[in-house]
C-alpha cells in the first residue's frame, strides 16, 4: 500500500542504517488541500510514535495545506492537533454559492480552532519541531483582490511559467516564516527573492492562513503584522512540492507525499518540467500506491473538487473513509522500521 522513494545519497544512507528516525533533520509538507487526507495516519504514527522520543531538532517545511499540517504537529499533542484538523476540514461546508469571503472566513475560524487557546505559543516555543510556513507576496495585478485584474495577473504567471519559472519571481517574493530559533535558508536555481520572518504572537496566524490563500477562491491576507506592506497569498504558488535548496542539510529529508512525482509550482501542475534532481538526492518520499488509491471510493485521494462534485453527506463519507485508510500507510511503514526492511525502493521520479 505503501511505496517508498528515495534520492541517490538517501538510498546508500537507508540501506547502510534502516530508517532510524534520527537520519531525519527536515521535513517537507505539499500544498495540495484535502489531498492531505491519504497522509493522515502517516502524520498520526510520524508525530504520535516515530519521533515521539525525538530530543533533536526536526524542521518542518510546509506550503498551503503542508503549513497548516505543521502548525498542527508542532503543537504539544500533536495527534490530537492533526485530528482536529483533519476532523475540522473534513466536517466543512459551505453554501450552494460560497464566495471568498465565506470560504475566508471559515479557513480561519478552522485554524483558530485547531490552534487553540495556547497553540500559537507550543509552536513559537517548540524546541523540537520547528515550524516553517512559505507564503508568496504578489506583484502587480496578482496583488489586487478584484476578480478579473486578478485573472488575468494569474493568466499571465501561467504564461510566464510556460517560458520560464524564473520569470514568476517578476510577480511573486518568497516569504518564510519560521521557528524564531530556526537557522534554516530556502533558495532555489530560479533566485526567487526569498525572505526569512521569525514567527510571533502577531504573525503567526495571518501568514498561516495566507500560506492557504488560494487566489480567486479565498481572500489574500494584507499587510501581514511586521512584514512589509502588501498582498500575501498562497505558498504553493511558488512552492507546491518544493523544488529548494534548503541548508543546512545535515541530515536526510522525509516528505510524506500524495505524488510520486513532484511539481516545483503550482503552474507546473500540467507542465513535464521536473525538479532539480540535486535537491532530492537526500529525501525520502512516503507516497500512497496505486493500489492504494485504487481501492478508495472513486479510485483516487480526495481533493478541492470534490466540494463542487459531491454533495456534502456524500463527499463527508468519502472523506472519512479515506482518513480511516490512511492509517494502513502508517502500519505498513512502522512494519519497514521495525524489520529494517529497506528492498523495493524506488528513484524519486525527478532522478
Amino acid at each position: 500500500m505503501l511505496d517508498i522513494y528515495c534520492g541517490s545519497d538517501a538510498l546508500k544512507t537507508i540501506q547502510e542504517q534502516g530508517f532510524k528516525q534520527e537520519l531525519f533533520t527536515t521535513m517537507l509538507g505539499a500544498s495540495g488541500g484535502p489531498k492531505w487526507f491519504s497522509l493522515f495516519g502517516l502524520d498520526k504514527y510520524l508525530f504520535g510514535e516515530y519521533f515521539k522520543d525525538r530530543s533533536t531538532e526536526l524542521n518542518l517545511v510546509g506550503s498551503s495545506a503542508g503549513a497548516f499540517r505543521f502548525a498542527a504537529l508542532s503543537q504539544n499533542d500533536p495527534v490530537a492537533a492533526i485530528t482536529r484538523l483533519a476532523t475540522l476540514y473534513s466536517e466543512t461546508t459551505y453554501s450552494v454559492k460560497a464566495n471568498k469571503q465565506e470560504i475566508t472566513t471559515k479557513a480561519l475560524a478552522l485554524l483558530e480552532a485547531v490552534l487553540g487557546p495556547n497553540g500559537s505559543n507550543e509552536i513559537i516555543n517548540n524546541p523540537v519541531f520547528k515550524a516553517h510556513f512559505i507564503v508568496a507576496k504578489c506583484r502587480g495585478l496578482t496583488s489586487l483582490e478584484h476578480k478579473i485584474p486578478l485573472m488575468f495577473g494569474l493568466i499571465s504567471s501561467m504564461a510566464l511559467n510556460q517560458v520560464n519559472r524564473g520569470l514568476l519571481a517578476k510577480q511573486y517574493q518568497r516569504y518564510v516564516y519560521h521557528h524564531p530559533k530556526s537557522q534554516l535558508t530556502i533558495n532555489d536555481s530560479f533566485n526567487f527573492n526569498t525572505q526569512h520572518q521569525a514567527l510571533n504572537h502577531e504573525n503567526l496566524t495571518s501568514s498561516l492562513l495566507a500560506s492557504g490563500s488560494i487566489p480567486v477562491v479565498m481572500e489574500g491576507i494584507k499587510d501581514i503584522i511586521g512584514s512589509p506592506k502588501g498582498m500575501y497569498r498562497d505558498g504553493g504558488i511558488i512552492d507546491y512540492h518544493f523544488d529548494v535548496d534548503i541548508k543546512p542539510t545535515s541530515g536526510l529529508t522525509l516528505y510524506p507525499h500524495f505524488s510520486p512525482t513532484p511539481k516545483a509550482g503550482w503552474f507546473d501542475k500540467n507542465l513535464s518540467r521536473k525538479v532539480n534532481a540535486q535537491y532530492y538526492k537526500n529525501t525520502v518520499m512516503l507516497v500512497p500506491s496505486t493500489e492504494f488509491i485504487a481501492r478508495l471510493p472513486y479510485g483516487k485521494i480526495p481533493d478541492r473538487k470534490d466540494f463542487i462534485d459531491l454533495a456534502p453527506e456524500t463527499r463527508l463519507k468519502y472523506w472519512q473513509t479515506v482518513l480511516k485508510e490512511s492509517e494502513c500507510l502508517a502500519d505498513e511503514f512502522a512494519q519497514r522500521v521495525s524489520s529494517v526492511n529497506t528492498k523495493n525502493i524506488k528513484p524519486i521520479e525527478c532522478c
